[in-house]
């Protein structure tokens, strides 16, 4: 189940599969070279962490966010991210040289125009952050809110400055984290998430119903 998880993460990062899409358990496990047992049991597990969504009698579909459900994930990241980041220590030379590595490649990744590989790496990149905090409940919310809202986010990586920029503020990042400096940290991370993620237009139907 979890390489299938995995594989419909990248399908959705890659945006092979758009917010609205109905997803055919059949056509998706021939996609992924597996059986149907697997798929269900990867959809049932993306389906709590509120990627997909499911329909009794209509089956499931990738989430498709309102843009005032886009607009409240945002203010969730910007509340937890800086309580988390207020508790992050002044990290070691391990930890920064591990950092500037990623920032090297997802730089390369953003020359390159992968926009697949670079989202992979830009969510490592804040995790190895992030888990320093030692706040895994909280750190744990913020993972189900980039995975719900990936597709969105990824969409604006499409444009080179925006890539670039990224990587710039990625690196401005890791200085303040080196000197310990957490306002400085906190507000580049603001300017980093300035860009709220917009509704993608897709042509796959209504979004669906949110849970009650």
């Amino acid at each position: 189940m979890g390489r299938a998880v995995d594989q419909i993460r990248r399908m959705l990062r890659s945006q092979e599969l758009l917010p609205g899409q109905p997803l055919r358990q059949e056509a998706l496990a021939e996609r992924l070279g597996v059986s149907r047992v697997p798929v269900r049991e990867a959809l049932k597990s993306l389906e709590a962490e509120g990627v997909v969504r499911h329909r009794p009698n209509v089956g499931y579909a990738v989430t498709r966010l309102s843009a005032d459900e886009l607009q409240q994930s945002h203010l969730m990241r910007a509340a937890l991210e800086s309580t988390v980041l207020r508790r992050v220590p002044q990290l070691g030379d391990s930890q920064l040289v591990a950092l500037t590595e990623l920032n090297r490649s997802i730089e390369t990744a953003a020359e390159a125009a992968d926009v697949l590989r670079m989202t992979e790496l830009d969510h490592d990149f804040h995790f190895v952050i992030f888990r320093t905090s030692r706040l895994d409940l909280i750190v744990d919310e913020i993972e189900r809110i980039w995975t719900m809202t990936e597709p969105y986010r990824s969409a604006h990586l499409y444009d080179q400055e925006t890539r670039r920029r990224l990587v710039r503020e990625q690196r401005m990042l890791i200085d303040a984290l080196r000197k310990g400096e957490t306002a400085t940290a906190i507000s580049i991370m603001d300017s980093h998430r300035s860009r709220p993620a917009s509704p993608i237009p897709v042509t796959f139907g209504p979004a669906l119903p949110s849970p009650r």
